[in-house]
């Protein structure tokens, strides 16, 4: 494991929430002025050689995040689990998996991270459990176990055997392939599972499963934790009467959600003395009931991870993917940038540990423009008004890595996708390609520290967990910290103008040429003041349309904020971007 401190000079504020302008808005929250960097630990640095990142690994890079500019940690799952999906399978909420060290370590963290004036949040995995926690190991004892409705168990369906093909409740899918039940012998009855068998649903219908989350909440807040990201927390409410009847949707807006989730905000956070951050994945939200949990008259979320914008390469099924009209991506963000502007606020992400990497999804893996695109696409959303989220290594450029065989696959969505289409007659090759762009596995490489052996992620000789990227002797950071033209760098100057500017953090948002295929256009203002955002998103240089221009007709003259390929100051009037080119200009509108 290699540690990077940036000494390149450059003004970064870490930590610091600007006070807002007078009469703007009534002392709005920190995370409105905050830029969150999601850590995936198995993959971040490993410290003590046994191939899997760890917490003594984050502490040991926490200058070199501190460098970056960033002011919240969010963490994956950390608990104890039998790493059946990675963590996402929690058998003790209240302990840290061995695999990335102990309660010491994490306090030892936590201490280490507010000394620099960075926040850490946790990742909270409450829809489900592991199927070896105690709470579930009690529930399958017997069917009259104390804790048996912790969970959801139901009968075969009428006139049907329990554990024959067809017998479940009802026709659910599971997310991970299969059906969404799984018959136990023992107690004779059939267990909800949304994703694998090894991750039952908890019973949120049963007060006392509530109030085990929320004292356990709370015992991490105790800890110095500053808030949670909370996994497919919209699915925690089920409609009884669905579980029993085929054609039903997946429950991601239950009938007592709402009701759970004011509870939650209510027990958990009501007496807790410093604002926490509270985000929610949401998969299948729409703008409105993100307008319903993100209120704050309502003190539900404060945020959610929609996945609008993200579905939009693909058809029903991750794996039919499809290429992105650019149109569609501009007008699903507006649309949110809009809906969410005078009651919410929205994440801003194009990347996490479920996604593929940006850059080879949306940007230009030609050598010639992948830093380019890099920075473009760090550009449009960074200037988007919401909370940023910046995925571990997206701040190096890291592209999707090689997956060749199956032996290459970790992830379990994966593997049960390549077996299916295998099962359905398709070769190994065939389906791999069918599943190599979406597959969590390239989130999920090594950050590439170095261009040396398995990238600086582990000490000499190590094997890590998954394989390294092989483009690590390119794209890393220790080739990037001191470059003032890197995408590294670029990052630093986006984050630290969030910091700088009220305008970033709650102007208004106007979309421009909407329709236009390959220019991505937008204005900010407050006040008196107006930027232009203008980015190339193709390989070939760009005239710019008239209606791009437009927001400059009335203005004296214009000066670069910041950009991919020109300097900061006054310039003359920009008619062509370069291929994946960006610029911010302030507008001067004085008269």
């Amino acid at each position: 494991m290699t540690t990077l401190i940036p000494t390149t000079a450059m003004t970064v504020e870490t930590g610091l929430v600007p006070t807002p302008p007078a009469g703007l808005v009534p002392t709005p929250p920190w995370w409105q002025s905050a830029v969150v960097y999601q850590i995936y630990p198995r993959s971040f640095a490993d410290s003590n050689g046994d191939g899997v990142g760890d917490l003594p690994g984050i502490v040991a890079q926490l200058d070199y995040l501190q460098g970056l500019g960033v002011d919240v940690l969010w963490l994956c799952p950390i608990y104890r689990s039998p790493q059946v999906d990675n963590g996402y399978d929690v058998s003790d909420y209240q302990d840290i998996d061995p695999l990335f060290g102990t309660l010491d370590d994490f306090d030892a963290l936590v201490a280490a991270a507010h000394d620099r004036g960075l926040r850490i949040v946790m990742d909270l995995v409450v829809n489900h459990t592991s199927s070896l926690h105690p709470w579930f190991i009690d529930a399958r004892s017997s069917a009259g176990s104390a804790q048996r409705d912790w969970y959801i168990w139901r009968p075969p369906r009428p006139g049907r055997r329990g554990g024959e093909p067809g017998a479940e409740p009802n026709d659910w899918r599971s997310f991970f392939a299969g059906p969404a039940w799984t018959w136990d012998e023992a107690t004779g009855a059939y267990y909800l599972h949304l994703f694998s068998a090894q991750q039952p649903d908890l019973n949120w219908d049963n007060p006392l499963v509530r109030e085990a989350v929320h004292t356990m909440m709370r015992w991490w807040l105790e800890r110095g934790v500053d808030g949670f990201r909370m996994d497919v927390i919209n699915l925690i409410s089920k409609d009884p009467a669905d579980l029993q009847r085929d054609g039903s949707p997946l429950p991601d807006d239950g009938p007592n959600l709402h009701t759970y989730l004011a509870e939650l905000r209510r027990e958990v956070f009501g007496s807790h003395p410093e604002a926490c951050l509270t985000v929610g994945e949401m998969p299948g939200a729409t703008l409105e009931q993100a307008r319903l949990v993100t209120a704050p008259r309502r003190r539900e979320l404060d945020m959610i991870f929609q996945f609008e914008h993200v579905s939009l390469d693909h058809r029903d099924s991750k794996w039919d993917a499809v290429p992105l009209h650019l149109p569609d991506l501009k007008r699903s963000l507006a649309r949110w940038q809009t809906g969410l502007a005078e009651q919410g606020w929205n994440s801003l992400y194009f990347e996490n540990h479920d996604q593929p990497r940006s850059v080879s999804r949306w940007g230009s893996t030609r050598p010639e423009f992948r830093a380019r695109s890099a920075k473009a696409l760090a550009t449009v959303l960074h200037l988007h008004r919401g909370t940023p989220y910046i995925f571990q290594g997206q701040e190096l450029g890291m592209t999707n890595t090689v997956l060749t065989t199956r032996t290459d696959l970790r992830d379990i969505e994966a593997v049960r996708a390549l077996d299916e289409l295998m099962a359905s007659g398709a070769s190994e090759e065939a389906a791999l390609a069918t599943i190599r762009p979406m597959c969590r596995d390239n989130a999920r490489t090594p950050v590439q520290w170095t261009p040396g052996p398995s990238a600086g992620f582990c000490p000499p000789g190590t094997t890590p967990w998954i394989a390294v990227n092989p483009n690590h002797v390119i794209i890393n950071a220790a080739a990037q910290v001191d470059d003032p033209c890197s995408i590294h760098s670029h990052y630093r100057r986006l984050i630290a103008l969030r910091h700088s500017s009220d305008l970033v953090r709650w102007g208004d948002f106007q979309p421009l040429c909407l329709d236009h295929p390959t220019l991505f256009a937008f204005t900010r203002s407050l006040n008196q003041e107006t930027w232009l955002v203008l980015a190339n998103w193709s390989d070939h240089p760009l005239d710019l349309p008239a209606a791009a221009l437009a927001p400059m007709t009335n203005a004296a003259g214009a000066t670069i904020v910041l950009a991919t390929d020109r300097p900061a100051g006054p310039t003359p009037p920009i008619r062509t971007l370069a291929p994946w080119e960006a610029v911010i200009l302030a507008l001067d509108t004085r008269h």
